[in-house]
C-alpha cells in the first residue's frame, strides 16, 4: 500500500493577482480550502508551508499543520518551501499542490494514486508533461528525493524545471488538462466564478 503526503505551498507573493491568490472564494470556498480538502481526502497528512500562518488559521483545512516557511524573501522560491516541507515526510511519496488550482480534481489523483504503484525505483517523481518540461505544482515525488534537491539548491540552482532535467521521471497521462489550471490575475478568477 503506497504512502502518501501532502505538501501544499502557500507562500507566493500573488503579485499578479493584487492580492493573497489562497483567501479568494470561489462560490464561497477560499483556494486553500478547496486544494487542502482534495489532498486531504488522498491522504492522512498535509503540510502547508507559508510564511503566512495567521492569515488561514481560521479557515476549514482538514488534517492539516502549518509549517512556517523558513527562506528569506531573497532566497525563498518554490523549490526552497518544498525542501523544507520534505524534511518533515517519512511517507515514501509526496503529493505537491500549489494552493491556487480551483480545478483540482479528486477522482483524477486518486487514479494517478494508483498509477504510481507502478513507476520504477529509479523514477524520482511522477508528473505529468507540458511544453516546458513538467507540472511540477501538482505531481507525486518520492519522499526520498530531498538529497538531490537540497544539492541542487545548495549548487544556487533555483528552477524546478531544471532540478527535473537532471532526474528520471515517470510521464503521468493529462486526463484532463483543465485540473491543472491554476489562478494568476482577477479576470481569470472572475471567469471561473461565472462557472457553475
Amino acid at each position: 500500500m503506497i504512502t502518501i503526503t501532502a505538501i501544499i505551498l502557500a507562500g507566493g507573493s500573488s503579485s499578479r493577482m493584487g492580492r493573497d491568490k489562497a483567501l479568494i472564494p470561489i462560490h464561497g470556498v477560499t483556494l486553500l480550502e478547496r486544494v487542502c480538502a482534495v489532498a486531504a481526502s488522498c491522504t492522512e497528512k498535509v503540510y502547508i508551508i507559508t510564511p503566512w500562518q495567521e492569515r488561514y488559521q481560521h479557515l476549514s483545512l482538514p488534517k492539516s499543520e502549518f509549517i512556517p516557511e523558513l527562506a528569506t524573501q531573497e532566497t525563498k522560491t518554490p523549490l526552497t518551501a518544498f525542501a523544507q516541507g520534505l524534511t518533515l515526510v517519512t511517507t515514501e511519496w509526496v503529493l505537491l499542490l500549489a494552493c491556487d488550482l480551483p480545478k483540482l480534481q479528486l477522482d483524477i489523483l486518486q487514479r494517478w494514486i494508483v498509477e504510481i504503484e507502478q513507476v520504477e525505483k529509479t523514477q524520482m517523481a511522477a508528473l505529468v508533461p507540458h511544453e516546458k518540461g513538467w507540472e511540477p505544482l501538482c505531481g507525486f515525488y518520492r519522499g526520498d528525493c530531498l538529497p538531490s534537491l537540497q544539492k541542487y539548491i545548495k549548487q544556487g540552482g533555483k528552477s524546478f524545471q531544471s532540478w527535473l532535467k537532471e532526474q528520471v521521471i515517470y510521464p503521468l497521462p493529462r486526463i484532463d488538462a483543465e485540473m491543472l489550471f491554476n489562478c494568476n490575475t482577477p479576470q481569470q478568477i472572475a471567469d471561473i466564478s461565472e462557472m457553475r
